[in-house]
C-alpha cells in the first residue's frame, strides 16, 4: 500500500472520524498514524536508522525522512544515525556537535504485514489516548454523585456504564439488601479514581457517608448554597444513619431544612437508600451537648469526657458505674469436677 495522492486525504478522513468516535484530539491519532508509518519505514530501510514521518495537517501529504545527529568522534556508535564533525562538513557549513542534518527519502510501500503492524500501532496509541482522557474527565469528580446504567455483575461486583466509560461498584460497597440487573438504572458515589495498567479504574460506592451528604446537598438548596453545613456523618448503611448539620443564617431552622415541608426533602433521600432511617441533628461546638443531642430520644444521665485516649474508656466506665468487680476465672468443666471431688474426699475418673 504506498502513499500516493490519491489517499494523501484519506489519511485526515480516518483520522478525524476515530478521533470522533472515540472522543478524543484528532491530532493524537495523526501522531498515531506518523509513529506506524515511521515504524513500517524502519523495517523497510533499517531498523538503526532514525526515520521520522510528518504528516500535512491540511493536505494529508507523508513526508519522510531520515535525521542523523553530530557527535563527537569518540562517542559515535550508530553509523545510520550519527555522524562526526569532519563527515558533517559535507553537508553543513559550520557543523556542531548536537546538529541535525535531514533528508528527504522516498515513501516505503507498505506491504501487508508492515501495514497490519501499522494499524496495531494506531488502535494502540488511540487506546492510550482514549485511557488518558477517561482518567481526565473522572479525576476531577471525585466525590460527587453520578448517575449510571447497570450492564453486568461479575462475582458480585456491579459494571456500571457511566457514559464514556466503566465503572465498578464492589460488593462490599453495595447496600445489603439491593439487587440490580441489566439495564437498570443507579445513582453512585464515586469513591476514587485510580490509573492502573489496564486503564483507569472508576470506584463507586453507596455505604460511604458521604454518598447521603452528598444526595442531601442535592435535596437541599441551603445546603448547595453554604447556608448549612454538613458537619459530621455517620451510617450503618442500610439499617440507621444520623446526620450533624448547622445554619449559618439565623433565620433558618436547619434541622426543619433538611426535613422539608412534610418531610419531602429527607424522605427523597430515605427512598435513595433503600428505607435507611435518618435522624437530623442540630451540631453543637460543645462535646457534652452534641453527644446529648446524639443519642435522643434516650435519657442521658452523665457524660463523662476524657481529654487523654489512653485508658480514656476504662477511666469513663469506673466513673459511671463505679470501681470494676473482682475477676473471675472461667475454669474447663474437667477442673471442675476434680475441684468438686477433692472437696468431698475423693477423685474424679478419668
Amino acid at each position: 500500500m504506498a502513499i500516493t495522492s490519491a489517499n494523501q486525504l484519506e489519511l485526515l478522513q480516518t483520522a478525524e472520524a476515530v478521533a470522533r468516535e472515540k472522543m478524543i484530539d484528532p491530532v493524537l491519532v495523526i501522531e498515531a498514524m506518523e509513529e506506524s508509518l515511521a515504524r513500517a519505514a524502519k523495517s523497510r530501510y533499517g531498523s538503526e536508522m532514525d526515520i521520522r514521518v510528518s504528516i500535512d495537517r491540511k493536505t494529508g501529504k507523508a513526508t519522510f525522512t531520515r535525521v542523523r545527529t553530530v557527535v563527537e568522534d569518540d562517542l559515535l556508535e550508530n553509523y545510520q544515525a550519527e555522524l562526526t564533525v569532519a563527515q558533517a562538513k559535507q553537508y553543513l557549513d559550520d557543523p556542531k556537535v548536537g546538529d541535525t542534518i535531514v533528508d528527504e527519502v522516498p515513501p516505503v510501500d507498505l506491504g501487508r504485514i508492515a501495514a497490519q503492524s501499522a494499524k496495531q500501532v494506531i488502535l494502540q496509541k488511540v487506546r492510550e489516548a482514549e485511557r488518558d482522557r477517561q482518567f481526565e474527565e473522572f479525576k476531577d469528580r471525585k466525590g460527587t454523585i453520578i448517575n449510571g446504567v447497570v450492564k453486568r455483575e461479575e462475582y458480585g461486583n456491579i459494571i456500571v456504564d457511566i457514559g464514556r466509560g466503566e465503572a465498578i461498584l464492589r460488593r462490599n460497597e453495595k447496600i445489603g439488601r439491593e439487587s440490580y440487573r441489566p439495564n437498570d438504572r443507579i445513582r453512585c458515589y464515586i469513591k476514587d479514581v485510580r490509573r492502573e495498567a489496564r486503564g483507569p479504574q472508576v470506584f463507586l460506592s453507596r455505604t460511604d457517608p458521604q454518598f447521603m451528604a452528598e444526595l442531601f446537598k442535592m435535596e437541599v438548596p441551603e445546603i448547595y448554597d453554604g447556608i448549612i453545613e454538613i458537619k459530621a456523618v455517620a451510617r450503618d448503611p442500610g439499617s440507621r444513619a444520623k446526620i450533624a448539620v448547622i445554619s449559618y443564617d439565623n433565620s433558618i431552622d436547619p434541622v426543619g431544612a433538611c426535613v422539608g415541608m412534610r418531610g419531602s426533602r429527607v424522605q427523597a433521600v430515605v427512598n435513595e437508600l433503600q428505607g435507611e432511617k435518618i435522624d437530623i441533628i442540630p451540631w453543637n461546638q460543645d462535646q457534652a451537648t452534641f453527644l446529648v443531642n446524639a443519642l435522643q430520644p434516650a435519657e442521658v444521665s452523665k457524660v463523662v469526657i476524657d481529654e487523654e485516649p489512653a485508658g480514656g474508656i476504662r477511666r469513663a466506665h469506673q466513673a459511671l458505674h463505679g470501681q470494676p468487680r473482682s475477676r473471675r476465672v472461667l475454669r474447663p468443666a474437667s477442673c471442675l469436677r476434680r475441684l468438686h471431688q477433692s472437696r468431698r474426699g475423693g477423685l474424679c475418673r478419668s
